[in-house]
């Protein structure tokens, strides 16, 4: 939707009114009210039609004309968080699968549950060969991408700095799924030289579990970018997919981190006090199985966050399982060893 740029006039009291403004200063109508009931409509339609991303996109389109304190604000935030819920995976699938796992022999159960957790996200990442070329089209992204490519390749040799620059790539990708997936807005990724690359959000996440979603979305994907350079060492035996491997699993370890603008920062945010302080143990946990000296950074800034930091009022079974996984596969693969 294009922003105006000239004032526009209140039908209602024909009062001139600035774009920027939101209401009628002098009878409070809401300046874009006729937009609003085109997107609303589209929304429903939507919704009726179980398109429900682009019912997402349509009600953050809305709720970006609407004032923060306003009822339709509030009301129109209600249905998102709705929509969000519904992209979940089948609960009934997966209270099944809870009750067949629970059958089997303590521990055993726990790691094929969460296997099955993620069956799903690895169909998503086998599957969205489309979307990682359609990311490529842009300008930006490529020539940032060939720029990042040329400065590692001086450094490293071409074939390790392929690899590490399609890692990333993968990673900031993941983060761009989940955003369309929640109907959000969001730029394509631009490479950034010795720092990795990152993805500009245009709209914001309205509660914790979506904020939750996005940021491990990367480390999701990254893993899974991972352990393809792994299979291509396997069969290849080239050292340079092997270091590959080892320095995108520890990349996306570090992102686990939570601070600053990290994806870490996100995912823990969306877990309930008691979650993040199991998530901090099972970082200790990693750290005297693999020795990895950077999980000793996350344990101290986990354990900063789940005493200080938000949190989500009620527990995310989804938010942790993920966080665990990636925390524990992470860990492991950072350690892989590499014979150049």
């Amino acid at each position: 939707m294009e922003t105006q740029r000239h004032p526009a006039v209140c039908p209602q009291c024909n009062t001139e009114v600035a774009a920027s403004l939101l209401i009628c200063p002098v009878c409070g109508r809401l300046t874009h009210s006729e937009r609003l009931k085109e997107l609303a409509n589209l929304a429903e339609k939507a919704t009726a039609s179980n398109k429900v991303s682009e019912a997402l996109v349509a009600w953050r389109g809305a709720i970006e004309l609407l004032p923060h304190d306003s009822k339709q604000y509030a009301a129109i935030s209600l249905k998102i968080d709705d929509l969000t819920k519904r992209l979940d995976s089948d609960k009934s699938a997966e209270k099944d699968a809870r009750k067949r796992f629970a059958k089997w022999p303590l521990g055993l159960g726990a790691i094929a549950l969460l296997i099955w957790k993620f069956k799903v996200l690895i169909i998503l990442i086998l599957t969205k060969g489309k979307l990682l070329l359609l990311g490529l089209t842009k300008a930006s992204t490529l020539f940032s991408m060939l720029l990042s490519l040329g400065v590692y390749w001086t450094a490293w040799g071409w074939k390790f700095a392929l690899g590490l620059v399609l890692t990333i790539y993968v990673h900031e990708m993941g983060h761009v799924f989940m955003l369309r997936r929640y109907g959000m807005k969001a730029t394509a990724p631009m490479f950034i030289p010795g720092v990795g690359a990152v993805v500009l959000l245009g709209q914001r996440p309205t509660n914790p579990r979506e904020n939750a979603m996005i940021g491990l979305a990367g480390p999701i994907w990254g893993v899974g970018a991972a352990i393809a350079a792994y299979i291509v060492y396997l069969v290849t035996k080239w050292p340079s997919w092997a270091a590959t491997a080892q320095v995108s699993a520890w990349i996306n370890l570090f992102n686990l981190l939570p601070v600053w603008q990290l994806d870490g920062g996100r995912g823990l945010s969306g877990l309930s006090r008691t979650q993040q302080w199991l998530v901090v143990a099972v970082m200790g946990v990693m750290l005297v199985l693999t020795a990895e000296g950077l999980l000793i950074l996350l344990l101290i800034a986990g354990a900063i966050f789940a005493f200080s930091g938000p949190h989500a009022e009620k527990p995310d079974r989804t938010v942790f399982a993920q966080y665990v996984f990636l925390t524990i596969l992470l860990s492991l693969m950072s350690r892989i060893p590499v014979r150049m």
